[in-house]
């Protein structure tokens, strides 16, 4: 059946459990007859093409033989209620389910799609089985609200945290509380000029008092995190860490190397897969988070890497349509027949079938951290080999300080700025002395790294709590940096769980062992290329700057410098293990 025309019906009202209406736009074949559904849910206004629709041609999905609908999600733009992030996502997208299953040109059929909060709006929904929802493709997203997207293993991750609640949550607050009131066109005034000067606001302290959200009383549930003022069962509903089991529908899960979800998208489709419940597959393009371009940061990894165009054969809405056909209207469409994962390797600039995750045919090796001779290397200019450190290496120095941390530059981020995600080059960062630069000999052979990248790191530090980071860098010959993945790790949270307080004065002078988890990648280093290792204490404002005292940037603006040792030599040897591919 050839789609000629599209009917489209708007803010059609779609009544919840407990009484509150809900409302969608629907997009639909005119034609007679009954079609699968397509749903998504957001938070951003349906009515606004590039949130609604985004990634994907909704036309070219209804002329498929598709009826689309996106729905505003409690408490946002037209539908009823009062909106808190993802507390009652569960519930309304069950009850969405079935609506949308029962209207008179549904096949009873369901399918659901969107990325980050609507890629976990399918999640959150599917783990409460309703029996009509049949697949979804989830699109970097997340898996607890907390896990990665607001914290992670005790850092604030600041910049994204208050660039969302500013910029994607708080006009509609507004808008909500005084309508068209002359007072109301004076507050969004008022919004316009803090978020136009949001940069200078990140590294406002304490953040629990955080102005730009305070004065215009929008937003309450980002103080509701910082003070633990969200409950236990709270929490669980707004959780599927724990409901995998649950999840039985078929997933497409879309992640991207600079992702600021990648880790949450990633732990979605394992533990999913491993499960053998329904179909599990992947794609991992050099993508950063809703950007799909072959340009991301400052490089170009061709027009087979882009959204539009994938591997030279589909692109996003091609590969949703093949999904959805498989599932909701029973073709086939090469789906059972294709490898779960479609991964990108960087360096190569080609995209490669693999069967699991991590691959199985990994060699984790070693590369360890060595001085580069000097008496005091407080520059660390030092060595990356996979010789083991002799006895005697010096060790490095220095100092960091709160009130000048190194900034974030690219990598897996989201928040306002110029170009603030991807790859770029770390040249600059590497001529400070806070950041300590380790750089292998130029490659005589190609070599590919591909999954989890970690960092076992020595070191020492005078402060009661403080930070390290590492990032993982391509040189090129020319001597071009860029980052490919990056971590964190909070001395306090060493351990996985954050230490009793009377612990932080073991923390203080002694040589402990951190372990430092970045973020998976895949990239071929080419010959003539060199590995590069940057160890450092801050990567601000992507995280929350470590104030030395015990105490953090939400409730303190009381800092120390530390005074920062890492080793590398026989007894502690620091080193960055590489998922090697051979």
């Amino acid at each position: 059946m050839k789609i000629e025309q599209i009917v489209v019906e708007k803010n059609v009202p779609c009544r919840m459990r407990d009484g509150s209406t809900l409302y969608a736009d629907i997009y639909r074949p005119s034609q007679e007859g009954k079609f699968p559904v397509l749903l998504t849910r957001l938070p951003y206004n349906k009515d606004l093409p590039f949130y609604s629709h985004r990634y994907l041609d909704t036309h070219r999905l209804v002329q498929h033989g598709y009826v689309v609908i996106v729905q505003d999600v409690r408490g946002r733009f037209n539908s009823e209620g009062e909106f808190y992030p993802f507390l009652y996502e569960a519930e309304d997208g069950y009850d969405t389910v079935e609506w949308a299953a029962a209207l008179p040109y549904s096949n009873g059929k369901v399918g659901m799609f969107g990325l980050s909060y609507y890629g976990y709006t399918q999640l959150l929904a599917a783990a409460e089985q309703p029996p009509h929802l049949e697949a979804i493709v989830p699109a970097m997203t997340l898996n607890d609200w907390r896990n990665n997207s607001l914290d992670k293993g005790g850092k604030f991750l600041v910049a994204s945290s208050e660039t969302w609640a500013l910029e994607s949550v708080a006009p509609e607050y507004l808008r909500r509380k005084y309508g068209d009131s002359a007072e109301y066109a004076v507050m969004m005034e008022k919004w316009a000029d803090t978020y136009n000067r949001i940069e200078e606001w990140y590294s406002y302290k304490p953040i629990q008092q955080w102005p730009p959200l305070k004065e215009l009383d929008a937003a309450g549930y980002f103080f509701d995190l910082l003070e633990g003022n969200v409950t236990e069962e709270m929490g669980e509903r707004m959780s599927i860490l724990n409901k995998y089991k649950q999840i039985q529908v078929p997933a497409y899960h879309i992640a991207g190397w600079y992702d600021n979800l990648l880790q949450s998208t990633l732990k979605n489709f394992s533990e999913l897969h491993k499960q053998g419940r329904g179909v599990n597959k992947l794609i991992i393009g050099p993508w950063g988070h809703g950007v799909f371009s072959s340009v991301i940061g400052e490089r170009n990894f061709g027009l087979q890497a882009s959204g539009d165009w994938i591997d030279g054969h589909e692109d996003l809405t091609g590969l949703h349509i093949r999904w959805f056909d498989y599932w909701l209207k029973g073709e086939h469409t090469i789906v059972e027949d294709e490898a779960p994962i479609k991964l990108f390797v960087m360096g190569v600039n080609e995209w490669r079938d693999e069967q699991e995750w991590p691959l199985a045919r990994t060699t984790y090796v070693p590369y360890y951290l060595h001085s580069d001779g000097k008496a005091n290397s407080r520059f660390g200019d030092g060595r990356l080999s996979v010789e083991l450190p002799t006895k005697d290496e010096p060790k490095d120095t220095f100092v960091y300080d709160p009130s000048n941390p190194v900034p974030t530059n690219g990598g897996g981020t989201l928040y306002a700025g110029v170009q603030t995600m991807g790859p770029k080059d770390q040249r600059q960062l590497e001529e400070r002395g806070d950041v300590l630069v380790y750089t292998s000999e130029p490659l005589a052979e190609a070599l590919e790294v591909t999954g989890p990248v970690k960092v076992i790191l020595w070191a020492k530090t005078d402060a009661v709590d403080t930070d390290f980071t590492a990032k993982l860098i391509d040189v090129l010959p020319d001597g071009t940096a860029f980052n490919l993945t990056d971590g964190i790790v909070r001395a306090s949270y060493r351990n996985g769980e954050i230490q009793v307080q009377e612990s932080y004065e073991s923390i203080k002078d002694e040589i402990m062992q951190y372990e430092i988890e970045l973020w998976p990648t895949s990239n071929v280093f080419l010959p003539g290329h060199q590995i590069r290792i940057e160890i450092s204490s801050s990567n601000f404002p992507r995280f929350d700057t470590n104030l030395n005292t015990g105490h953090t940037m939400i409730t303190s603006s009381n800092f120390n410098t530390a005074n920062q040792t890492i080793y590398h030599q026989e007894t502690y040897p620091s080193h960055v293990v590489l998922p090697i591919i051979k």
